[in-house]
Parts: C-alpha cells; sequence; structure tokens
C-alpha cells in the first residue's frame, strides 16, 4: 500500500513536530523544582529574552529549516539508489557517521563563533541571551547562526552517511530530541541520556555559564572534541540549597 505522505515531507516535518512535542513534556515537569539546575526565579530574571520572542526565533529557523530540507530532498531524490529497507548494521552505521559530523561540523563552527569577537556579539550571543537555558529555547540562535550550524550541519550529515529521506526522519528526530533534552534544564532520575551521554544538561548548562564561556562546545552528542581540544570543563552536580542541582566545575 503507497504511503499518502512521503518520507521527504515526513523527514522535514517530523523533526520539527518532535521538537514541540518534547519540549511540552518538558514544560509540564518544569514545577519539579527539586530537579531543576536553576530555580524558576533565575530562569525569569537572569534571561535576557522574553520567550515569546524565543518562540518566535525558534519558529524562523524552523521554516528556514523546512526550506532547506524540502530543496535537499527534491536535488537528492532523482540520484537516490539508497536501499529504502537497509540493514540493522547498514542503518548503525550511518547513524554514527552523521552523529560524527554533525558533532565535528557543530564543534568548529560553535568554537569559532566565540573566539570571533563580531560574530559573538552580533551573531552567537543572540544564543547566549538565555542564560538559563529551557527545553524550547534548544534552537533559538540568530538566523544566520541556525542556518551554518544546524541545518548546513544537519545537510552534511545527511549526505554524507549516505541514509536515505526514510532513516533521516529517525535520525533528525533522534537529534532534536537529545538538542532539547540539553537544554530541558532539569536533571530528573533515570534520564537515559544522562546515562549514555557526558554531553548532556549539566554539561551544556556550564557552557551557557559565565566561567564556562569558553568551554564544552560540543554538541549535540559526545564530548570528543572538547577532550582533544582542551576545550573540556567536567561538572559535578551538587545539592543546591531550596531544592535542586547545580552544576559546578569539577577535577576530572
Amino acid at each position: 500500500m503507497e504511503n499518502f505522505v512521503s518520507d521527504e515531507l515526513l523527514g522535514t516535518f517530523v523533526p520539527i513536530l518532535v521538537y514541540w512535542i518534547y519540549s511540552g513534556f518538558y514544560i509540564m515537569l518544569g514545577g519539579f523544582d527539586n530537579y531543576r539546575l536553576h530555580t524558576r526565579k533565575d530562569e525569569d530574571i537572569k534571561n535576557l529574552v522574553s520567550k515569546a520572542t524565543v518562540v518566535k526565533g525558534v519558529l524562523l529557523q524552523q521554516a528556514v529549516q523546512a526550506l532547506i530540507a524540502i530543496l535537499l530532498f527534491t536535488v537528492t531524490s532523482n540520484s537516490d539508489t539508497t536501499d529504502l529497507q537497509p540493514s540493522l548494521i547498514v542503518l548503525v552505521r550511518q547513524f554514527l557517521i552523521a552523529m560524527l559530523i554533525l558533532d565535528t561540523w557543530q564543534y568548529f563552527m560553535h568554537r569559532y563563533m566565540h573566539h570571533n569577537k563580531f560574530l559573538y556579539r552580533h551573531i552567537h550571543s543572540q544564543h547566549h541571551r538565555l542564560v538559563v537555558p529551557y527545553a524550547f529555547g534548544a534552537l533559538y540562535n540568530h538566523p544566520l547562526e541556525g542556518l551554518l550550524l544546524d541545518t548546513i550541519g544537519g545537510a552534511l550529515s545527511f549526505l554524507l552517511s549516505g541514509m536515505s529521506p526514510r532513516t533521516s526522519i529517525f535520525f533528525f528526530s533522534f537529534a532534536t530530541i537529545k538538542t532539547v533534552d540539553d537544554h530541558c534544564g532539569l536533571w530528573l532520575p533515570g534520564n537515559l541520556f544522562h546515562m549514555f551521554f557526558r554531553n548532556n544538561t549539566a554539561y551544556h548548562d556550564i557552557h551557557h555559564q559565565l566561567y564556562g564561556n569558553k568551554y564544552n562546545f560540543s554538541q549535540p552528542f559526545f564530548v570528543t572534541w572538547d577532550k582533544i581540544l582542551g576545550t573540556y570543563m567536567p561538572y559535578s552536580l551538587e545539592k543546591r540549597t531550596g531544592g535542586g542541582f547545580e552544576a559546578r566545575p569539577a577535577n576530572d
């Protein structure tokens, strides 16, 4: 039976839908003060941008992302000879290659945007207006940064890994969930991302603080490039007075 919706359309819009559904899950859990890395008061006071502005910024980035995805799928569809039902080994290989490509691209672009004063001041600082990150602010960026880091990085991961549009539905949904989780501001018990990834909510929270601004550039999966190039700042989780946790720099 023919699909009513093409893999290309699903690959374009499912990750966007996943972003808002998963963010909504964390919004509902935001009242669990005993698991927050920052207080709700700090979230309101320290952040330099309103949540309405953040929503508008994310929707703009996702609109550009969707347009690029449609163009990319259109250009590659005629020459796509990838098996629509690859073996598990092939799928795992494609996922790992895509993860490494995305990590590599984002690390070096992200780090350069911090070290180039002009780019930081006029572009990347927009994301750092969220001193206290929260879930649906994960993709709040300057439009140019969204294009360079996320959209082009994703396109390269798709093309160089050789995955099909159908596989990309799952890969980009996974990458979206991971990115939202890294910004959620909650340290929930049983979170599998915290168990299997050193690059997680607390690790990225360190980067959003003033003392960690030149560290922990790696995103969204591994800490490999930070460790290789000396920008790795490990963390320890401490109980915060009044409830919740605080991620603090720790000796590796």
